[in-house]
C-alpha cells in the first residue's frame, strides 16, 4: 500500500485516516465535496466533486493501489432518495471506478446499523444477519452498500467492511455537539431504565482498524469479502458514560427519564407528523433514536482481533481527556 484515496476524506472519520496514513507516508489524495486547507497543508492532495458523478470518482481513484470509501450521507432521518444516490448509487460508482482503474484494495466504511434489528445486542459478532425490515433509511442503504462492497471482493479487488460504532473524539462535529448542544437546553432525556451497555469507538482507534484492513488486504487477505465491527472492545453505560462528560464540562446531569414505550410511541407519532407536512428537519424523536437511545448494542472484537491484530490504541480513559480539553479549548463555540 503506497498511494491512497479517500472518499470523504474530509469528514470526521475521513481526516483521521488520511493523518494517520500522511503520518505514516502514505500518498494520499482525497475526494470530497471540496476542499480541505488543513488536509492539504499536512501534505494530501484535494479534488472536489460528488461521488455520485462515476466520472469523477473514475479519474480520482485512477493510479491509486487502495480505496478507502467513508463517504456517505448519515443521519437518521431524511428521504429514500437522497440515500440511495449517495450511499449506494455513490458506492457502485466507487466499486466500478477501482474495478476500471485496477485498485487493487477496497476498505469501506460501514455501521452497526447493518445488523439492528430493533433488539438488544449484547456481545453479538459478525455471523449476526441483516434485518429485514428498518426504521431508518440510512441503515436500509447502508446494507444495500455494504452487500455490494463485500460481493465484489474477487482476485483483481480485495475488499472488505468496517463497521466502527458512535464515533466520537476532538474534532467530532456530529456526536459530542449535539450532546453538548441538548445537554445545555436541557432537552436530553434518559429513555428507558438507563442500564444499556454500548459500544463506543475512539475516532483515532477507527483509523487505525482502516489503515489495519487495508494492509491485510496487501498481505494475507484472509479479512477480503468479510466485515468487522470496530470499538474500545469495552462497553459503557451509555448515560454514565454521557454524564461523566457532562460533569467534566460544567453541563447538569441527565436526570430526567421517559419509559421506553413512551418515546417509541412519540416517536412513531412524530414521523407520521413529519412525513404528512413534508418536514424536512429531523424530528425531535423517532423510534430508531428511542430503540438506540434505550436497547444495549455491543459487539465482540473478536473477529478483528484474531485477522486484523487490532486492539484499541486510544483507551477510553485517554480518550475522554483529549476529548475534554478539546471542548474547554473551544469553549466559545461549544459551550
Amino acid at each position: 500500500m503506497k498511494k491512497i484515496v479517500v472518499t470523504g476524506g474530509g469528514g470526521f472519520v475521513g481526516q483521521a485516516i488520511v493523518r494517520m496514513a500522511l503520518i505514516r507516508g502514505l500518498d494520499c489524495t482525497v475526494i470530497g465535496r471540496n476542499h480541505y486547507p488543513a488536509i492539504e497543508a499536512l501534505g494530501a492532495r484535494c479534488l472536489a466533486g460528488d461521488i455520485r458523478d462515476a466520472k469523477f470518482v473514475a479519474e480520482g481513484v485512477r493510479g491509486a493501489d487502495t480505496v478507502f470509501h467513508v463517504a456517505a450521507l448519515a443521519g437518521i432521518w431524511g428521504p429514500w432518495a437522497s440515500y440511495q444516490t449517495i450511499n449506494v448509487f455513490g458506492t457502485e460508482n466507487v466499486i466500478g471506478a477501482c474495478r476500471a482503474s485496477g485498485v487493487a484494495h477496497l476498505v469501506y466504511t460501514s455501521t452497526p446499523s447493518v445488523v439492528f434489528d430493533r433488539d438488544h445486542i449484547t456481545g453479538g459478532d459478525e455471523s449476526l444477519p441483516y434485518p429485514r425490515q428498518f426504521l431508518c433509511n440510512y441503515a436500509k442503504s447502508k446494507v444495500i452498500a455494504e452487500k455490494m462492497v463485500l460481493s465484489a471482493n474477487s482476485e483483481s479487488l480485495a475488499t472488505c467492511a468496517i463497521r466502527p460504532h458512535l464515533v466520537w473524539g476532538p474534532e467530532d462535529p456530529h456526536l459530542v455537539p449535539r450532546l453538548l448542544m441538548k445537554g445545555k437546553k436541557r432537552e436530553l432525556k434518559r429513555v428507558g431504565n438507563g442500564d444499556n451497555l454500548v459500544d463506543i469507538s475512539y475516532v483515532d482507534n477507527v483509523a487505525h482498524a482502516h489503515l489495519l484492513a487495508a494492509n491485510n488486504l496487501a498481505g494475507s487477505r484472509s479479512a477480503a469479502g468479510k466485515a468487522y465491527f470496530v470499538s474500545q472492545c469495552q462497553p459503557v453505560n451509555l448515560w454514565d458514560w454521557i454524564n461523566e462528560l457532562f460533569e467534566r464540562v460544567g453541563i447538569e446531569p441527565v436526570t430526567a427519564a421517559v419509559p421506553f414505550p413512551v418515546a417509541y410511541a412519540a416517536g412513531a407519532a412524530l414521523e407520521l407528523l413529519h412525513t404528512f407536512f413534508r418536514k424536512e428537519n429531523e424530528p425531535r424523536m423517532t423510534r430508531f433514536l428511542s430503540e438506540q437511545l434505550a436497547k444495549s448494542h455491543y459487539f465482540s472484537c473478536g473477529a478483528i482481533e484474531r485477522d486484523l491484530g487490532y486492539s484499541p490504541i486510544v483507551s477510553t480513559d485517554s480518550g475522554m481527556e483529549k476529548l475534554v480539553e478539546w471542548i474547554k479549548c473551544h469553549e466559545k463555540i461549544l459551550l
